[in-house]
């Protein structure tokens, strides 16, 4: 069962989160806050596994609430849900230890999978916000990847899995992980989905 608390300072979006996950058998709202102080309290008491976070909130705001939330120990998978793909946002939000960030406006299902995603430990990212971050990491640093990274990362665009990738590279699959390794941090980015996003305008 995904544990989930739900930090946003209107009722009527808190109450229609709920109204929306409690129809999943494997998902359960813990707990809800209104504002960043009883979402970090919350997340000490409750201990959930995701929490969807409001970015903007009055006095203490989302952003600055994942931070204390993460310095504190607990560490949940936090997922920012809001209806802003301001690029300054999205950056400081995944700075301040959020693994994805989602729209407002977002297909129900697309957030039922993100919850889902994010407490399987994958970074759930609304394809605009993915775009800003890249936009933004491309922007403060241009990296440095090899032949066989390039080779490794346009494969990653085309959708092939690691096991297909070495295959047509005649390479083990222990190294596509361990060149993907590398591309990840060499590019800033968490999962496959940013660096197919960032090969597709880049190379």
């Amino acid at each position: 069962m995904i544990r989930v608390l739900l930090v946003d300072d209107h009722a009527m979006v808190r109450a229609g989160l709920q109204r929306l996950l409690d129809q999943k058998a494997d998902i359960v709202v813990v707990g809800e806050a209104e504002n960043g102080p009883d979402a970090i309290e919350l997340a000490a008491a409750l201990n959930p596994d995701v929490i969807l976070m409001d970015v903007s909130m009055p006095g203490l705001s989302g952003i600055e609430a994942t931070r204390h939330i993460m310095e504190n120990g607990t560490r949940p998978s936090i997922v920012m849900l809001t209806a802003s793909n301001d690029r300054r946002s999205v950056v400081h939000a995944i700075d301040a230890g959020a693994l994805g960030y989602l729209m407002k406006d977002a297909e129900p299902s697309a957030l039922i999978e993100g919850v889902r995603s994010a407490a399987a430990g994958n970074a759930p990212l609304d394809p605009r916000a993915a775009r800003s971050l890249l936009d933004s990491r491309r922007a403060t640093r241009q990296p440095a990847l090899t032949d066989r990274e390039q080779e490794v990362l346009l494969w990653v665009s085309q959708g092939l899995p690691n096991k297909s990738i070495a295959s047509r590279l005649g390479i083990r699959e222990k190294t596509v992980k361990a060149h993907l390794t590398r591309i990840f941090n060499e590019l800033g980015v968490t999962d496959r989905t940013q660096a197919a996003l960032w090969a597709k305008d880049n190379l």
